[in-house]
């Protein structure tokens, strides 16, 4: 990953290719740290307020110092980048706040149009660390690693009785008529900023939203399936485990309704 900015707390912007994080911090040593990661979008990071309010959540949970500053200290890192487009990300670590800005990953446009091929991947409940973004990603990034050896783009996970969950860094979605469903949060998935706000804007353009716990033959059965996340925002869901899904209209209009929001 390239880094354009860097800016860190009591610091203001330093160089990029600067170390910034501890030997000895909690985020090293044992993975104890809380993260957002936000899309900017016309040189604002986008639902900045519900990311930070989110961080404080996940930092206190993780007996983190709270992060204070941050929303001063993600304006800075995006006026130190100079880009319209990016992906911003906000660290909070037993020792140091922290704001990165990077580049969009490349292909986010192509691999709309594409979809995602998702394969199943069985996982046990995520137990303390339900609802906490935290930086313990190890497990998501073995399972995105797996889905690729098996020709797939990311994975689905799925708890006991083929409950669905969530992509490894992703909200799912799914479409039957007018109603789109979700996983709860009770569940134990991630609760999403950019999945609330696609609840919203789903709202405001007439479809019901129905969240609870669903087996994947639900999925499998809908109009239509696709994902949420603050960077690569909706992406149509077109296989599961080599198993083709329709595609429908409804990733393509809340796209656009998204790209609205700041």
């Amino acid at each position: 990953m390239t880094l354009l900015a860097v800016a860190v707390a009591g610091r203001g912007l330093v160089d990029p290719a600067e170390p910034v994080f501890f030997a000895d911090d909690e985020a090293v040593v044992r993975g104890t740290a809380a993260f957002e990661t936000l899309r900017i979008r016309d040189a604002t990071p986008v639902l900045l307020d519900r990311h930070v309010e989110r961080l404080e959540r996940s930092s206190a949970s993780l007996r983190l110092p709270p992060p204070d500053g941050a929303r001063e200290l993600a304006r800075e890192a995006v006026a130190g980048a100079g880009v319209k487009e990016g992906a911003l990300r906000l660290f909070r670590t037993s020792a140091t706040l922290v704001a990165t800005v990077a580049p969009l990953p490349a292909g986010l446009d192509s691999l709309r149009r594409r979809g995602l091929a998702l394969v199943t991947i069985r996982v046990a409940a995520h137990g303390l660390l339900t609802g906490i973004k935290s930086t313990s990603y190890g497990a998501n990034m073995a399972a995105v690693a797996e889905a690729e050896r098996r020709g797939a783009d990311d994975a689905l996970f799925v708890g006991e009785r083929e409950t669905v969950l969530e992509a490894t860094t992703a909200n799912v979605w799914w479409r039957d008529g007018d109603v789109l469903t979700t996983p709860s949060v009770a569940a134990g998935v991630l609760p999403g900023v950019t999945r609330a706000a696609v609840a919203e804007l789903a709202r405001g353009a007439g479809y019901r939203i129905r969240e609870g716990e669903f087996t994947l033959p639900t999925l499998l059965r809908a109009d239509e399936a696709f994902t949420s996340s603050a960077v690569r925002e909706i992406v149509p869901v077109i296989s599961v485990d080599g198993r083709e899904l329709h595609r429908g209209d409804a990733a393509g209009e809340l796209q656009r309704l998204l790209e609205s929001v700041r």
